[in-house]
Formats: structure tokens, C-alpha cells, sequence
């Protein structure tokens, strides 16, 4: 019967000090857990010195899936719980995940939802998408999904934990900006690559170049309620609004072009 004990987190980072410490707070009652960086500049390292079960490799990033898979064979428990630095895993979900290992199924993989806090509020909305978190080591790998990685079920069910991770991420504005500019080009290229059968609906928004962008910030503030949110609630509808519209700017360039 798996515990706590087997399972590693895996946390992956680059130049994350300001969110690295509130992740490994939230999951240092785990044995190990495995920090793997791209060649931060900042405080990393000495954050991830403060834990002693934690271990930090170091690895030249080219893709998120190869950053990823190189983890998996980094990691000596049976179990994986796949973190970013800006994740925080709750007192709930931590007990969560404890039931959960009590009676999991190595053929499963255990997705979680998300809530987004901003400047310390939890927002009603998250428009991210349930993640695979919790799965067991053998025969997991990752595949590129745009700008990030997506878990191979390789078979596997899927089954969806109740309780949501916290996504706090309390990087610079700057730095969120440019990260946005770089993931646009990627997610241009996968929606112009993928066949129309395969696209979700937000994702054929998306492909038109203008549709999402018209759509986004109202259906985000007012369908959905962020309005009530207050300024943190209008400031990740003009995030959500900012990314769309940098997509949409590559999607229309790419038709033009033929690129």
C-alpha cells in the first residue's frame, strides 16, 4: 500500500525565488523531492539548501517534455507528484493525496483542478485545465503540448482529485509578460498543426485569430463572475485578454504569411 513516503515531488524552475519556498513549504513533509533546474541566476539554490530532503540537479533546458523525462529518471520512489515552483499543494489536498495513496491504482493517473490566487485572493475562476499530478513512475513519460508538457497515459485511467492545487505565482509583471510572448509562438505553431477534429472549442477560437480575442474578457468578467473578484479578478481577465491577443497577432501573421 503506497504512502506518503513514496511519493517524490518534482518541481521544475528557472529563476523562481519568488515562489520556490511557498512550494517547498507546501510539500516538505515528503521524504524526498527533487528540484530540477534550468540554470537559475537567483536565490534557487539557496532556497532548496533549507530543505534537506530536497535535491537539486541542474540540466540546460531545451524542451519542457525533455526536462520533464529527464526528472522521471531522476526520481527513485514509486510515485511522482508533478509540481511547477508557482504550485502550492494545501493542507487538504495534501491529506487528499494521502487517501488517495491509501487505495491508488498504479494504472491511474490522479488529475487535480486549479485555483488561482492573486496578491493573496482566491479568485472564483481558473481557466487553466485539470493537470495529471499524482501518478506512478513506471512507464511514465511526457510528450511537447505547445509550450508545455503533457503526461503520457500510455493506457492509463484517469480519475480527478477533489481539491484543487493553489497556483500563486508572484514572479515580476515583466517577466510574465515576456514569458507570454515566447509561449504564443509555440501554441501558433500546434494549433497549425493540428487537424480541426482535434481542437476543443476554445482551441477553434483561437485558430480564427480574432474570435477568442473578442470573446475572452467579457465572458471571463462577466459570465464567469471575476468582476466580483475585484482588481485581482480584472487583472487575470486582462492577463487571460493579453495572452489571447498575442496568440491571435501569430495566428493571423501565420495565415498571411503561410508560416
Amino acid at each position: 500500500m503506497p504512502a506518503l513516503s513514496d511519493v517524490t515531488p518534482l518541481i521544475l524552475t528557472y529563476n523562481e525565488e519568488p515562489n520556490l519556498e511557498r512550494c517547498l513549504e507546501s510539500v516538505a513533509w515528503a521524504s524526498q523531492i527533487l528540484v530540477l533546474d534550468s540554470g537559475s541566476t537567483d536565490g534557487t539554490a539557496a532556497i532548496v539548501a533549507r530543505y534537506p530532503q530536497a535535491r537539486l540537479v541542474v540540466r540546460p533546458f531545451d524542451c519542457h517534455s525533455n526536462q520533464a523525462n529527464f526528472g522521471l529518471t531522476q526520481i527513485a520512489t514509486p510515485w511522482v507528484l508533478s509540481l511547477d515552483a508557482d504550485y502550492v499543494v494545501s493542507p487538504d489536498l495534501r491529506a487528499e493525496i494521502e487517501g488517495t495513496l491509501a487505495q491508488a491504482d498504479a494504472g491511474t493517473v490522479y488529475f487535480a483542478p486549479f485555483k488561482f490566487r492573486v496578491y493573496g485572493k482566491i479568485l472564483r475562476v481558473c481557466f487553466m485545465p485539470p493537470r495529471g499530478i499524482l501518478y506512478a513512475l513506471a512507464g511514465a513519460s511526457y510528450d511537447q503540448d505547445g509550450h508545455t508538457q503533457r503526461l503520457s497515459l500510455h493506457g492509463r485511467q484517469t480519475a480527478m482529485l477533489r481539491n484543487p492545487i493553489i497556483h500563486d505565482d508572484r514572479k515580476p509583471l515583466t517577466r510574465w509578460l515576456e514569458s507570454q510572448r515566447k509561449y504564443a509562438v509555440l501554441e501558433a505553431e500546434k494549433m497549425r498543426a493540428a487537424p480541426e477534429r482535434e481542437l476543443n472549442l476554445p482551441d477553434r477560437l483561437r485558430r480564427t485569430g480574432w474570435a477568442n480575442v473578442v470573446v475572452i474578457l467579457p465572458y471571463a468578467l462577466l459570465v464567469r463572475g471575476l468582476i466580483w473578484d475585484g482588481l485581482p479578478g480584472l487583472l487575470y481577465g486582462l492577463e487571460r485578454l493579453y495572452a489571447e491577443l498575442i496568440l491571435a497577432l501569430h495566428v493571423l501573421h501565420g495565415k498571411l504569411t503561410g508560416r
